[in-house]
């Protein structure tokens, strides 16, 4: 079935119909999916910091913010203004041009990713046959940020916060890859529209979760190590390392490296929705109710309210995996971080390669079930 509306298709039709030529209304179409999606992406974090506050204040029975706006949610906004007003302080015997794309480095790579996420068929903005390649090569480029951080600010603190931090995306990075070669073995694909078409048909019963019951968990605690959440947040971990490699940071160089952590976080939870929880797909198939009610596939109100669905039930998975995220940070403790290393290295790896060998013989077993 096809999902949804081809955006992409109808602006560019409705474009020549007025006159323009075939390449300037691509050329008019290209800057817009991007610019959404960065609207997008940045509207998740203000999502992200208000939920992290009313969560946390749930469960330590408290109220969370309440006069900033409607039940408090212009706090991140009132947040976000204090932040950009603030004096931008560089220490002296720092490093100026490092000091400044370390930020960059950790935020950039993170923004571009959204590239590769679909919401329906024809809702991405590039289906690229390498896709979930391109997420992973893009989310190794954060520890350098990082690790630039810590060096450029002249400060051993710091130092020792981006070793930190460098060391812990490495170690969780490779797990998680391992995970993610696993459901790309299965889809015999790199594109996440090829994932999830590879979910589709079966509701619910067809989700990679059920395949793939090793895989989710070691992608997910992978997932927020990389996006430095309790119980991994170590290189921000106040009682040792003062704040980590942003000790010197202020202003706007400050939240970046919190808009980058909260991006990454809802662009996890979009990622792990597509791999595992069918992307956007319904629970009931929506072909299977048209052809209950006998309406036909290519009928236009049915393609809109397919398409609809499909952001819909993408969102809904993304932000119920971000409220177990807040929620498990203020339900276990911080690890040490020989913990963190011994969990990455000597458990999350090897689990990740058996679950990898296995599904290979599974696939090979039972095609029919892994993609032969």
């Amino acid at each position: 079935m096809n999902q949804g509306i081809d955006l992409q298709e109808s602006f560019i039709k409705s474009l020549t119909d007025l006159g323009l030529s075939g390449g300037l209304a691509k050329a008019i179409w290209m800057p817009l999916p991007m610019f959404l999606m960065i609207i997008a992406a940045t509207v998740g974090v203000l999502v992200c910091v208000w939920l992290e506050r009313k969560i946390s204040a749930a469960v330590q029975q408290r109220i969370g913010p309440e006069y900033a706006g409607p039940l408090g949610v212009l706090q991140p906004v009132a947040d976000g203004l204090k932040l950009v007003f603030k004096e931008d302080v560089v220490p002296a015997k720092a490093d100026p041009w490092l000091f400044l794309f370390g930020p960059i480095l950790v935020v950039m790579p993170v923004f571009v990713s959204y590239l590769i996420v679909p919401f329906g068929q024809n809702l991405v903005i590039t289906d690229l046959n390498v896709g979930i390649f391109l997420w992973i090569s893009l989310s190794s480029i954060a520890p350098i940020g990082l690790l630039m951080a810590g060096y450029a600010s002249n400060n051993k603190y710091s130092l020792l916060g981006g070793l930190r931090a460098a060391a812990q995306s490495i170690s969780y990075e490779i797990p998680l890859a391992l995970s993610v070669l696993a459901i790309a073995m299965m889809s015999n694909s790199l594109s996440t529209i090829d994932i999830v078409e590879q979910q589709s048909g079966y509701g619910i019963l067809g989700w990679n979760i059920w395949r793939q019951p090793v895989g989710f968990l070691v992608f997910w605690i992978a997932a927020l190590a990389e996006c430095e959440r309790l119980p991994f947040d170590l290189p921000e971990a106040e009682e040792e390392l003062v704040a980590g490699y942003q000790t010197e940071y202020a202003g706007m160089k400050f939240a970046l490296f919190y808009v980058g952590s909260y991006v990454n976080l809802v662009l996890s939870a979009l990622v792990f929705a597509v791999l595992y929880l069918g992307g956007w797909e319904f629970p009931i198939p929506v072909n299977a109710f048209a052809s209950w009610l006998g309406v036909s596939e290519t009928n236009p109100w049915l393609q809109i309210i397919t398409a609809s669905l499909g952001i819909t039930m993408t969102v809904l998975k993304a932000y119920f995996l971000i409220f177990i995220a807040i929620l498990l940070r203020w339900t276990v403790p911080r690890v040490r971080i020989d913990q963190l290393l011994d969990l990455g290295w000597k458990f999350l790896l090897p689990v990740s390669l058996v679950n990898l060998l296995l599904t290979a013989a599974l696939k090979l077993a039972f095609p029919f079930a892994f993609g032969g």
